[in-house]
């Protein structure tokens, strides 16, 4: 990777720095290809080999963001209505039967969000949780997965967290 100085906005980083800001190298170690771009934000869609889930895609910041949390102005304002836009383009594209979306942020530095279209019997599942699963029937008829390798997190905890949530944000 080159360790030239790139302006993305009001952000500087190098190549070296960002694995996704070198759009081309990563595009082609990704083997995915731009598949749409406004002037803030870029899709990009996986072309394999050996992906199970066709028209998994890539949504991401042209500007160097890190994680959703440091979005601001028109990226913020944007976010929304090009998510929405850009996974019913996926669903439409694959006749998906629903579109599921993940941000990790630990992996890469760079906001990308994950939009893997899903049908019934695909590689995908609707878990997100490590280790063996235990299913539990709720009374609405839905399903709640809990992981049999990690402990719960005590009630009253998961509570105060709910309460400090609920106090930064009103």
């Amino acid at each position: 990777m080159s360790s030239t100085w790139v302006s993305l906005g009001s952000d500087l980083v190098t190549y070296g720095a960002c694995a996704l800001c070198d759009v081309p190298a990563a595009d082609a170690e990704l083997r995915r290809v731009e598949v749409w771009r406004d002037s803030l934000w870029r899709l990009t869609t996986s072309i394999g080999p050996g992906d199970p889930t066709p028209g998994f895609s890539y949504l991401e910041p042209l500007r160097h963001i890190r994680y959703v949390q440091e979005l601001d102005g028109r990226e913020a304002a944007t976010f929304g209505p090009v998510l929405a836009r850009c996974a019913a383009a996926l669903k439409q594209a694959t006749t998906a039967e629903l579109v599921y979306v993940y941000i990790f942020g630990g992996g890469i530095p760079h906001l990308h969000v994950h939009l893997a279209p899903h049908v019934a019997g695909d590689a995908l599942n609707e878990s997100m949780l490590r280790g063996e699963l235990e299913e539990r029937p709720l009374p609405s008829g839905a399903v709640a997965f809990v992981s049999k390798d990690f402990p719960e997190v005590p009630e009253e905890e998961l509570a105060s967290v709910a309460s400090r949530v609920r106090e930064l944000l009103n």
